[in-house]
């Protein structure tokens, strides 16, 4: 599935803060915690609970959010299906980078490992 450059605009400016309490919803329902949460969001951008605190109660997009991210090397090797987008087809890389997000929040709440999900080579 393709995206569109309107899909692409509206995840640009969409705020994290806004889905940040989804992922907390997502992966406490299943029985994992918001620390852990927050180590797999440090292992993919950087940001230390300190910045992620920073950056919600500031209300960046998610532009701003991966712009200023310290991707993890290994994060290329997040694969499989997101909200129906083919992660390592995507064109645009802001949007394949919140895909990787959204990945890696749904297979924590899945119940995978956390070495599986904190991707090694």
């Amino acid at each position: 599935m393709k995206t569109t450059p309107e899909h692409n605009e509206r995840i640009a400016t969409m705020t994290f803060s806004s889905v940040y309490p989804h992922y907390v919803t997502k992966v406490e329902k299943k029985g994992r915690t918001q620390e852990e949460l927050h180590q797999v969001i440090e292992w993919l951008t950087g940001y230390d609970e300190e910045k992620l605190n920073e950056l919600i109660h500031n209300k960046v997009t998610f532009k701003t959010f991966f712009e200023n991210a310290t991707l993890h090397p290994n994060a290329h090797l997040i694969k499989g299906v997101i909200c129906g987008y083919r992660i390592e087809e995507l064109q645009n890389s802001l949007t394949r980078q919140v895909r990787y997000l959204d990945k890696l929040v749904d297979e924590l709440a899945k119940g995978r490992k956390m070495e599986k999900i904190l991707r090694a080579e």
